[in-house]
């Protein structure tokens, strides 16, 4: 929500979108934006969708990216939002800008969701992807970045302190859906054993580039933004307060924090992500 906040205010005077997805997963993010494009004042825009995913995301799919695209064409449809979305099929972290056929006159929004964390850096290899990604969408002039990660610190943290960080930021994660939904959902079982157990075995049982689960903290994306040349952008304090009216109504415990110009969510006293933007 607060990355669709962002990207609708920065294109809020464009009549042709091009939004690049670098991981667009089940595409589920953008039915929001698609809905609340169509009700704009003067008609609803040209959107264009390049969604990046690569072949592991297909079983939890159920199918490849063309699901993902005829769904949103479906939404677009019913609508009357004008609407085009390309498939390309290859990992985030081999994209280069040939792969997403730029084409003139289209403001460009570009969606880094729980996806940069899987880019191998400096202290794996010598190619450091991350920064190659963040300079070479720079590089394409974008309205807006939005960049939505786990608040968490388990890139270059040696074994140990690793394991105590994950042990933490896990139990956070398990006790706020232990509220959410009963034990035996079957959902709930679905992203326990193929989201998260993945999860927490990677990042204590592999090293070097078999670990692909690196979080770090926003602190240290900030860093990575500011060296590509990136300034923040204001997320929406409307969004902002829907957000956390939602939140409600699910346990009290859960928390929202605007610090900084990011939004951090989280459960007790421990953030569990966080969500900024940039141009």
């Amino acid at each position: 929500m607060s990355a669709n906040g962002a990207i609708a205010e920065a294109i809020k005077e464009e009549n042709r979108i091009h939004i690049i997805d670098f991981q667009i997963s089940q595409g589920t993010q953008w039915i929001t934006l698609i809905k609340a494009l169509a009700d704009r004042p003067g008609g609803p825009p040209h959107i264009r969708i390049t969604g990046i995913d690569d072949s592991t995301s297909a079983y939890a799919r159920g199918g490849g990216l063309e699901i993902v695209g005829g769904r949103l064409k479906m939404l677009a449809q019913q609508f009357k939002v004008p609407f085009e979305f390309r498939a390309v099929g290859i990992p985030a972290s081999e994209i280069q800008v040939e792969n997403l056929k730029i084409q003139p006159g289209e403001a460009i929004a570009v969606n880094f969701a729980l996806v940069l964390h899987h880019m191998p850096d400096e202290s794996v290899g010598t190619q450091n992807h991350r920064d190659r990604l963040l300079r070479m969408v720079k590089g394409l002039y974008p309205k807006v970045v939005t960049l939505v990660e786990q608040e968490s610190n388990t890139n270059t943290a040696p074994f140990f302190a690793r394991f105590v960080e994950t042990l933490n930021y896990y139990s956070a994660i398990f006790e706020s859906i232990d509220v959410a939904l009963p034990r035996e959902h079957r959902e709930r079982i679905n992203v326990e054993q193929h989201c998260l157990a993945r999860e927490v075995v990677n990042i204590i049982a592999c090293e070097g580039v078999e670990r692909v689960e690196r979080h770090e903290l926003l602190g240290k994306w900030r860093s990575r933004f500011a060296m590509a040349g990136f300034k923040p952008y204001p997320l929406s304090s409307y969004v902002n307060g829907a957000i956390k009216a939602l939140l409600g109504k699910y346990s009290s415990k859960y928390t929202l924090e605007e610090k900084d110009g990011a939004l951090y969510l989280g459960w007790m006293d421990r953030h569990l992500v966080s969500s900024c933007a940039w141009r």
